[in-house]
């Protein structure tokens, strides 16, 4: 129906078509992003805490270095729910301290600030760009 025709309409653009296909399946809920944001949070608290072992707990910091060596595929929930069953307290710990951490984020983030950050890259990106694709004229010393 009406979804159909637009979408026949916005291909005939085509260098849009696939950032359009793209933000049809993020619109709803940016399921990947949250997760993505999660697992961030967790790797700062995991360096923070090893930061903070490095100083105050040179075993258990040696251990918890290995364990993140050895788990290097990321830090989902897995990642957590393994170290909480083989060091609970440790586990506790990275679960508080990235708890922590997004709250100070949250605190301190602008959203207008992230948005003009990524506008003023695109500009500049697109501004390099187009600096590489211009063909400039031979000039001539006639003035």
């Amino acid at each position: 129906g009406l979804r159909n025709s637009k979408r026949r309409n916005r291909r005939s653009a085509a260098s849009l078509v696939v950032v359009d296909e793209l933000a049809g399946q993020y619109e709803e809920s940016f399921e990947d992003v949250k997760r993505q944001i999660v697992d961030y949070f967790t790797y700062k608290a995991v360096r923070t805490v090893l930061n903070q072992l490095y100083e105050m707990d040179p075993t258990q910091y040696r251990w918890f270095y290995d364990y993140v060596a050895a788990n290097e595929h990321g830090y989902g929930k897995h990642f957590i729910r393994n170290l909480v069953k083989e060091r609970q307290g440790l586990g506790e710990r990275v679960m508080v301290t990235r708890l922590h951490l997004y709250g100070k984020w949250i605190k301190r983030c602008d959203h207008s600030e992230m948005y003009e950050r990524i506008s003023e890259q695109n500009l500049e990106l697109m501004r390099e760009r187009l600096m590489e694709t211009v063909i400039w004229p031979p000039s001539t010393d006639s003035n």
